[in-house]
């Protein structure tokens, strides 16, 4: 309640939203609306009305460009059910301000400060100005990179499924470059089968591959190579890990996939599908092969990879590179009693240092306690169900093919995981918490011993 000039009490009082909220709540706006969209008669094959807990889970899945499914995507939408899902991906890859900004552009109108600095903080933007600028080279490359991705493979899906192919090559394209795992290849080679059909094609795994790793690596990357071409030395600090880091967790499980997994298959096949699936559990979620055949320690290397996931500010979820990069690089220093992690000669804020702690117990209790749960009410494997909330969390998408026949409260569990995974867990704390009232007080210090 406020009070007037005259001494009126006005009962009315302005709602002011913070921009982690306001991401929230598009996300939120976004996910509900695709629900409803995909519960009409025409979204489905057999053009009867899809159950609310199949829709909600579907666009979740989608918006959150996770790839989880309790209902073929090919077999059991129609081509309207498709296209509803494909524009929640793009939207969910962008993400919700990313689009709204594009739309507000196209139409002319003027991007206040106050957008300008919810856009800073959907794409982890380090400043405010020239965000426009920085959101429209995103809008551009996104086309580019999906167009060209999809003009790519086009010519093989149409040797293989004739003009059908034309629509699978730009759905794939799309998917892949949104990390979203979504795949429209189950009227064709079974539901649920993922790329498995395109397993010894190079074309289409090099190109999907390379779409993912594009979308993964972040949109600040983009944008400092695009400033300073290929001058490493001129590159931000974040750029080198976020390269170096992508690197690793790329050539490193594909190593160990080559070695352990896929020994019995030929020489070129055995490269093309260990590197595949090295780059796939960084939050994209294909698969060209039977992950139940995996070794426990090949699942446990893609849980890890899982919950990784991609960069800051790009179209992957995860706790990000750079998080797991500091996290090492914290370990480092405490071995080499340094007083802070560093990088190519910079040292990294301890601000930073205490987001990172808190985003990897912040992972490990969600994908912890969300396997926990769906186990006991299950009544399922542990392994298995921690391999599927790594995968909902990460915004992953991988499946060991238990999460169609899931209950209810395995699926809301799902829900919610792909949710905060996306939006981000900060995020979400920063908008439930919006008070920091008594942030600059401080305690008494007293020693702590720990290890």
């Amino acid at each position: 309640m406020t009070q007037n000039d005259d001494g009126k009490v006005n009962s009315k009082r302005k709602i002011r939203l913070t921009a982690f909220q306001k991401i929230i709540i598009g996300f939120a706006g976004v996910i509900l609306v695709g629900a409803l969209l995909l519960m009409l008669p025409i979204a489905s094959a057999d053009g009867t009305v899809t159950p609310f807990g199949d829709t909600l889970f579907t666009s979740t899945s989608a918006v959150c460009v996770t790839g989880l499914v309790v209902r073929d995507t090919a077999t059991h939408w129609s081509g309207f059910g498709q296209a509803i899902i494909f524009i929640l991906i793009q939207i969910g890859g962008l993400g919700v301000v990313t689009v709204g900004a594009a739309f507000a552009l196209l139409s002319g109108r003027r991007i206040s400060i106050v957008q300008r600095s919810t856009m800073q903080e959907a794409i982890s933007a380090p400043k405010l100005g020239g965000i426009v600028r920085l959101t429209l080279f995103i809008l551009i490359m996104t086309l580019i990179f999906e167009f060209t991705g999809a003009a790519v493979m086009m010519p093989e899906f149409i040797r293989f499924y004739g003009p059908k192919g034309i629509w699978m090559s730009v759905f794939h394209s799309v998917s892949a470059f949104c990390n979203a795992g979504f795949d429209i290849m189950g009227g064709e080679s079974g539901q649920f089968s993922s790329l498995t059909a395109m397993r010894t094609n190079p074309l289409v795994n090099v190109t999907v591959m390379l779409l993912i790793i594009i979308g993964g690596i972040g949109f600040m990357t983009w944008d400092d190579v695009r400033e300073n071409k290929f001058h490493a030395r001129k590159w931000r600090m974040q750029t080198k890990v976020v390269l170096v880091t992508s690197a690793v967790l790329i050539i490193v499980p594909a190593i160990f996939f080559f070695i352990f997994e896929f020994a019995g298959l030929p020489p070129f096949e055995r490269i093309i599908v260990s590197l595949f699936q090295a780059v796939t559990p960084r939050t994209a979620g294909f698969n060209t092969v039977d992950l139940n055949a995996f070794s426990g320690a090949g699942k446990t290397i893609m849980i890890i990879l899982m919950l990784i996931g991609g960069s800051p500010g790009s179209t992957a979820g995860g706790m990000k590179t750079t998080t797991a990069a500091l996290l090492v690089a914290n370990m480092i220093a405490v071995f080499r009693r340094s007083d802070e992690p560093a990088f190519f000669g910079r040292r990294v804020d301890s601000s930073v240092n205490k987001s990172a702690g808190a985003i990897l117990m912040l992972y490990l209790s969600l994908f912890l306690s969300g396997a926990a749960v769906i186990s006991t009410v299950e009544n399922l494997p542990i392994d298995v169900c921690l391999f599927e909330t790594a995968s909902a969390v990460g915004t992953v998408g991988l499946t060991l093919g238990i999460t169609p026949a899931l209950g209810t409260a395995s699926r809301i569990i799902l829900m919610i995981l792909m949710f905060l995974g996306r939006a981000g867990g900060l995020t979400i704390i920063y908008a439930a918490v919006s008070d920091r009232k008594g942030k600059n007080s401080r305690f008494p210090v007293e020693k702590l011993t720990v290890g």
